[in-house]
C-alpha cells in the first residue's frame, strides 16, 4: 500500500496539480523530475557472444583495415642492432682501458712502496734509484693506453674516468721524487715527459696533474717531522718555504667546490702542521745548530 501511494502520489497527483506534489513529497525534488528509465538501460554492460561467430572480439565486425595496425619493426630493430654493437664495442674498449690502468696501478703501489722508505733512515739517493725502476714500467703502461685510445680518436674524455685516479697518483709520486732530488716543483710539461705523452694525441690532464700536486704535499708533513727525528733540523724551514710558495700559487687559481678544492683546502692543514714542526725547532734553539752545520761545511768546501 505504501509503495502504490508514492506512486499514486508522483504520476498522478501532479497532473491533476502541479504544486500538490509538493506537499506530499517525502523525497527531494531531483528524484521527483528524474525521467523514466527502462530497467535494461541502468543494467550493467554485457558481451553476448554469438554462436555461429568465429571471432572472440565484440568488434569483430570492423574492417581488417581498421584493425590491422601498420608495423614498423625492421626500422626499429635496424636502429637497435646499431645501438647493440655501439654498446658492445665502447664495453670493450673500456675492459681494455680499465685493464691497463690496474697495472698502471700496480706498478704505482711498488713505486710508493719503496718512497716511503724515504721517511726512515735510509739514504734519498737509495730510495730514489730503487722508485726510478718504475717509471719506464708506468711509461709503457701510458703509450699502450695511448694506442688504445686511438681506436676512438676525438674521446678521450669520455673514458678519462677510467685512468683519472691512477694518473693522479702516479703524479703525485713523481713530483714527490723530483722535489727530493732537485728542491723543486715538477713542472706541468715536465711529467708529460716522463710518462712519455703527447699533448696532441694524449696528454696530462691539468687537473690531474694539480690533483696529483695536492696529493704530494699530503707527504711532506710526515717527512719533516721524520727528518727531524733524525737529526735534519733544516728540512723544516726548506719545506715550510716551498709550501708556502705553492699554497700562495694555487691561490691564484678560481677553483669551484670540487674534488680539487676539497684537495687544495687540505693543503691548508699541511703548511700549518709544517708551520709548528719549524716553530717549535725555532724556539728550542735547534735550528741554530742546523745553520751553524751549513755554515761549516760551506766553509770546509771553500
Amino acid at each position: 500500500m505504501k509503495a502504490f501511494r508514492n506512486a499514486y502520489i508522483a504520476v498522478i497527483i501532479p497532473h491533476i496539480n502541479p504544486k500538490s506534489s509538493q506537499l506530499f513529497s517525502t523525497k527531494p525534488s531531483y528524484y521527483l523530475h528524474r525521467p523514466f528509465l527502462s530497467p535494461l538501460r541502468n543494467a550493467p554492460f554485457r558481451y553476448f557472444k554469438n554462436p555461429n561467430s568465429s571471432s572472440s572480439s565484440p568488434f569483430s565486425s570492423m574492417g581488417d583495415s581498421e584493425a590491422t595496425i601498420p608495423s614498423t619493426g625492421p626500422t626499429i630493430e635496424a636502429q637497435f642492432e646499431k645501438f647493440r654493437t655501439h654498446l658492445d664495442e665502447s664495453s670493450n674498449l673500456r675492459e681494455k682501458i680499465r685493464n691497463v690502468s690496474m697495472e698502471i696501478d700496480s706498478a704505482a703501489r711498488i713505486m710508493h712502496a719503496n718512497l716511503l722508505l724515504v721517511h726512515q733512515s735510509r739514504p734519498i739517493v737509495e730510495v730514489l734509484e730503487k722508485s726510478n725502476s718504475q717509471i719506464d714500467v708506468i711509461k709503457k703502461h701510458f703509450s699502450r693506453l695511448a694506442e688504445i685510445l686511438k681506436e676512438c680518436p676525438d674521446q678521450y674524455y669520455r673514458y678519462h674516468n677510467d685512468w683519472r685516479t691512477e694518473t693522479q697518483t702516479v703524479v703525485s709520486l713523481l713530483t714527490f721524487m723530483h722535489w727530493l732530488e732537485t728542491g723543486v716543483l715538477l713542472m706541468h710539461h715536465e711529467a708529460q715527459e716522463k710518462l712519455g705523452l703527447n699533448p696532441t694525441d694524449f696528454g696530462l690532464d691539468v687537473e690531474d696533474y694539480l690533483v696529483g700536486v695536492c696529493f704530494m704535499s699530503n707527504e711532506l708533513p710526515r717527512y719533516v717531522v721524520n727528518r727531524v727525528t733524525y737529526g735534519d733540523y733544516d728540512s723544516p724551514r726548506k719545506v715550510l718555504n716551498f709550501l708556502t710558495e705553492l699554497h700562495a700559487a694555487f691561490r691564484m687559481l678560481n677553483l669551484r667546490n670540487d674534488f680539487l678544492r676539497k684537495k687544495f683546502d687540505g693543503m691548508k692543514y699541511d703548511l700549518k702542521r709544517v708551520e709548528e714542526v719549524y716553530y717549535d725547532v725555532k724556539i728550542r734553539g735547534l735550528s741554530e745548530k742546523a745553520d751553524s752545520t751549513a755554515d761549516q761545511g760551506v766553509q770546509g768546501q771553500s
